[in-house]
């Protein structure tokens, strides 16, 4: 038995910290889920970037969303210094009793101290002298591709006595009724009006996407199979160029979206898809979170780790030994060898052997 558990029936409030990059914060919706689930009279709170607050806002767990928007720097010193004040003294107005650090971001640690939670909880690492007494409990972190991502946000809570049950462990991604009403304008705009597949070919990073010609291929064969194909992306320049060389590269076009929607009407979009098809980028863990059958295709990132998360899926990789080594392409080139050896012959097969599945 843990011998410094927390009891949760004196937790009035708790905030959730996750200062990451979307799909970080999406896999560290269980959390909120599980923590209210075991406490159901707590408020939970989540710290996050104004930029993923998406990810995460309209969650049915949690009470009050704070964000730290990036773009304070470009407001000067006092600027940036009176948003900072406004956000410490709205956390501080909640009185946590509980503040669960996810990463080893030296913000946690320092609101760990200055907002007087009883307790804080946070990964083990080196915070530095100064924080070293910042949190009441530590968890260690399973790293080198061997635990998935959720179940080492949820070690925080196994930490503390809180156990999750498997299906208590599910991301949740709440779209929203516009975002959905809006994506069925649009798909109807298009010709789009039944069952359709999401090819995301697209990622922030480079390194992390299959060649413009492979996709192409493969977009062709479903087609070839009746299967209706609507492509998106990212707005980004980079996205929209590959996009653009993929459609190029195509037998007979298909319906896009891709650069016109939000982070909710993709949620939406993915959402109402039969599958989906894409990297290991944050549209393949929204697929997950709305619980669409997905195809991810994972190149040097570890798809242990990161893979689609409690849905149907199939995941491609190859074998070679230096895999996943998490680099920005092989010697830093920006194109991953282990990424480009995977064939249209292989992810097709993958998905026709998906959709057999979840028929059956």
């Amino acid at each position: 038995m843990l011998k410094d558990a927390i009891n949760l029936a004196t937790v009035r409030r708790v905030l959730v910290i996750k200062l990451r990059h979307h799909g970080d914060v999406l896999l560290s919706s269980p959390v909120l889920s599980v923590l209210k689930s075991h406490a159901p009279h707590a408020d939970i709170d989540a710290l996050v970037y104004h930029d993923t607050r998406d990810m995460l806002s309209e969650h049915p767990a949690l009470s009050q969303l704070f964000t730290i928007d990036r773009q304070w720097k470009k407001l000067g010193i006092f600027g940036q210094a009176a948003a900072e004040w406004r956000l410490f003294s709205q956390l501080r107005a909640r009185h946590y009793d509980l503040v669960i650090h996810l990463t080893e971001h030296k913000r946690g640690a320092w609101l760990a101290r200055l907002l007087g939670a009883r307790f804080a909880v946070a990964p083990s690492g080196n915070f530095g002298k100064f924080f070293a007494k910042s949190f009441s409990h530590r968890y260690p972190v399973i790293s080198g591709n061997r635990r998935h991502t959720v179940e080492i946000h949820l070690d925080a809570l196994r930490r503390i006595g809180i156990y999750p049950a498997p299906e208590q462990r599910r991301l949740q991604l709440c779209a929203g009724d516009a975002a959905g009403q809006s994506v069925r304008q649009r798909l109807a705009a298009i010709g789009i009006s039944g069952r359709y597949l999401v090819v995301h070919p697209t990622s922030r990073w480079l390194f992390k996407t299959w060649p413009a010609e492979r996709m192409a291929a493969l977009i062709d064969s479903l087609s070839a199979q009746g299967e209706t194909v609507v492509l998106s992306a990212a707005p980004a320049s980079e996205e929209m160029a590959m996009i653009d060389a993929i459609r190029q590269r195509l037998r007979q076009p298909v319906a896009s979206v891709a650069g016109e929607l939000n982070l909710k009407q993709l949620a939406a979009l993915i959402g109402g898809a039969h599958a989906f098809i894409g990297m290991d980028s944050v549209p393949m863990h929204i697929a997950a979170a709305m619980q669409t059958p997905c195809i991810a295709l994972f190149g040097p990132s570890g798809d242990i780790e990161w893979g689609p998360w409690q849905v149907p899926h199939r995941v491609l990789t190859t074998s070679l030994s230096c895999r996943p080594c998490g680099k920005d392409g092989c010697g830093g080139g920006k194109r991953s060898e282990c990424l480009e050896l995977i064939t249209e012959a292989q992810v097709l097969a993958a998905f026709n052997s998906l959709m057999a599945e979840v028929a059956a």
